[in-house]
């Protein structure tokens, strides 16, 4: 008998995941849809709408982010330091530094903290508005709630974040930096140089890539359950906390994903 609850109840998650996923991937596509036909239609968001959403993803994200970065490139320099130097390899902390922020944690990191801070905002905005039935009158008025709703925050996510990850990727280069040049005595000409000699287009690419990647599954995610609020002001907060947690674990595995194609592909 605990054999067939426990059975029937996987097929459950299993299926319920399914159907979510479904209903994300259809609230992807008509998002696209309205990002790249909206534009040329009547009654499509006002810049205006797009500028404040990019305000609040880029701008007020900038602080948080540079404490991230920096602090993450100040321990990654000194973790490695302490093994390299015991090689006599002390400058090679300059490319684990670069490359580490570049093609993995700069992107991971950053889109985590914009996560836990855009995501569960996004959740709970649209949230707060659905219980409140402001989105129903939206669509009294004939107005697309993906139009007007998610698009400018799809959009913002789309071109701040991968902004916020350069401005990530700079500040661990930096955070090594101070650690390199006033901890190791190394030569700041030196440590420069041997950042970005090692540092190749590719890890660059591989960054931005997965930073759009990224925006996506926390523009959709956070959306998604947003609009699918039920049950007041507890039905808010318990969909912005699986709003969050969902956004983690999908960064994290397509993360997987995308290293692995870019690690098998030779890109």
């Amino acid at each position: 008998m605990f054999f067939i609850e426990f059975i029937s109840g996987i097929g459950r998650v299993v299926l319920g995941t399914v159907e979510h996923s479904k209903r994300v991937f259809s609230l992807f596509r008509e998002t696209v849809y309205w990002s790249v036909i909206g534009p040329f239609k009547k009654k499509f968001p006002k810049p205006k709408s797009i500028f404040e959403q990019m305000v609040f993803v880029g701008v007020k994200s900038i602080l948080i982010v540079f404490f991230v970065g920096l602090f993450t490139g100040i321990v990654i320099a000194m973790q490695s330091a302490y093994q390299l130097a015991k090689l006599g390899g002390a400058i090679y902390v300059a490319a684990m530094v670069s490359v580490s922020m570049v093609r993995e944690l700069g992107p991971v990191l950053t889109s985590l903290v914009v996560a836990g801070r855009v995501g569960a905002a996004i959740t709970a905005e649209l949230g707060t508005m659905k219980v409140s039935e402001q989105i129903e009158a939206l669509d009294t008025l004939a107005l697309n709630p993906i139009r007007f709703l998610v698009v400018p925050r799809f959009l913002a996510l789309l071109l701040m974040l991968p902004c916020l990850v350069l401005f990530s990727d700079i500040m661990g280069i930096f955070g090594g930096y101070l650690v390199g040049v006033y901890n190791l005595g190394l030569n700041s000409h030196r440590y420069i140089d041997v950042s970005f000699d090692f540092m190749a287009w590719k890890d660059i690419w591989t960054g931005l890539i997965k930073s759009v990647t990224f925006a996506t599954i926390i523009s959709m995610i956070g959306c998604y359950m947003g609009l699918n609020t039920r049950g007041g002001a507890e039905g808010v907060g318990k969909a912005t906390t699986v709003s969050v947690v969902t956004s983690f674990v999908l960064i994290i595995l397509f993360d997987c994903i995308l290293t692995g194609l870019f690690y098998f592909s030779n890109m």
